[in-house]
């Protein structure tokens, strides 16, 4: 079966690159959609979505656009543009896969358009900046990064080939995309190394009762694409027993997820369980960050370095754990480990802090409202405190009548 592959750039500074990975695309047998997103220069060739087009999409015109002569204004236009037509492109099945090339200007658009798009879409950006930090081209989607080695002005034998395996291969992605077929609801979990073995087990008790968990590293990113995934409507509930990244945000770790971590199955008022994992600790890399040389660290590996949240600073997570939930448009429950909250926070281990935790607990028994409160005797990671967790959840989505039993 052919597939049709959206090409997304500037036809007059990326003209002879678009035609290339044109050519290689349609030479693999599959269809090419070229979407250009050039303003100033004329367009090397004719695209299927023409440069008006996607100005008008992205809220202006193009005659507007050359008569201001801002580039980043241009840039941020033609990047919404881009966006809404792809999705468009998407929506009507027209398209099955997506790529795109280029510098800044170019991956940013390109990214743009690819950050509409629905995980599990083949995506490709070769990038001058590919080498380095990509997450704001990334952000929480599937996006396939290719260095481009060579800048891309021209086609030469190095930018031959790169621009060539990237056709070919998003080309392979749509060609070989199968959906995943599956009458199981999802439900998103959230984990750490430390609060694995309770996710681990809770996560069975779900999938015996037949559900699919898809669970979440607590990284940052990680949170994030569970917020986003979650705001998207993948999800018939949420086991987010691992809100460690709200601590990094309150501190300045590493691995904060914005201050929209927490609050998307309140909003979308989907059923949740909500923990305090790993809330002990804040996430540095293996330098110790100035004004913290006092506080109590321990070494998680060669790059990062965990720092204990104080007693004041956990009854700042629980004030900020209890609004959160007590916000939610949908069934949710809050379950506290009295006996620990990590691997690293219990009896004779190096986070172990009674003051902290009974801070963390009391401030949400304080700040719950409505929300549903469950004391445990258990540490997080107890069989017992999973199976709990997981059966809550369960009841809660009975009561939704969302349970594939």
């Amino acid at each position: 079966m052919s597939v049709t592959i959206a090409i997304v750039g500037c036809l007059d500074t990326k003209g002879e690159e678009m035609a290339y990975l044109r050519d290689v695309i349609e030479a693999a047998g599959s269809g090419a959609w070229v979407i250009d997103t050039g303003v100033l220069g004329p367009p090397a060739f004719e695209a299927n979505t023409a440069r008006e087009a996607v100005a008008r999409a992205g809220g202006s015109s193009l005659e507007k656009l050359i008569a201001g002569n801002d580039r980043g204004q241009a840039m941020e236009v033609m990047s919404r543009g881009a966006a809404a037509l792809v999705r468009e492109l998407f929506t009507s099945s027209q398209i099955d896969g997506i790529i795109a090339a280029g510098g800044s200007a170019n991956t940013t658009i390109g990214a743009a358009a690819m950050q509409s798009l629905p995980v599990g879409f083949p995506k490709v950006l070769v990038s001058t900046l590919a080498s380095g930090d990509v997450s704001a081209w990334v952000g929480t989607r599937d996006i396939t990064m290719m260095y481009s080695v060579v800048d891309i002005a021209g086609i030469n034998r190095i930018s031959a080939a790169i621009l060539r395996n990237a056709a070919n291969a998003v080309s392979s992605m749509a060609a070989g995309k199968k959906e995943v077929e599956s009458s199981r609801p999802l439900i998103a979990a959230s984990m750490f190394g430390v609060t694995t073995p309770c996710v681990t087990e809770a996560r069975r008790i779900l999938e015996e009762a037949g559900f699919e968990v898809i669970v979440f590293h607590a990284t940052g990113t990680g949170g994030k694409t569970m917020e986003g995934l979650i705001e998207d409507g993948y999800f018939t509930a949420v086991l987010d027993l691992t809100t460690t990244e709200l601590a990094d945000e309150l501190v300045g770790g590493i691995l904060g997820a914005g201050p929209g971590r927490l609050t998307a199955a309140g909003s979308r008022g989907i059923p949740q369980v909500v923990s305090v994992g790993a809330t002990d600790m804040v996430n540095f890399s293996s330098v110790t960050p100035p004004g913290f040389e006092d506080r109590l660290f321990y070494k998680h590996n060669p790059t990062v370095t965990l720092m204990r949240t104080t007693a004041d600073e956990c009854g700042k997570l629980g004030d900020e754990i209890a609004a959160k939930v007590d916000a939610a448009k949908g069934p949710a429950a809050i379950l506290l480990p009295l006996a620990g909250v990590s691997a690293i926070d219990k009896e004779g281990e190096a986070f172990d802090d009674p003051e902290a935790r009974e801070a963390l607990f009391e401030s949400i028994r304080r700040n719950s409202g409505d929300a549903e409160i469950i004391e445990l005797p258990f540490h997080i990671n107890d069989p017992e405190f999973a199976e709990a967790a997981a059966r809550k959840l369960i009841e809660l989505i009975n009561k939704s009548g969302d349970n594939p039993a």
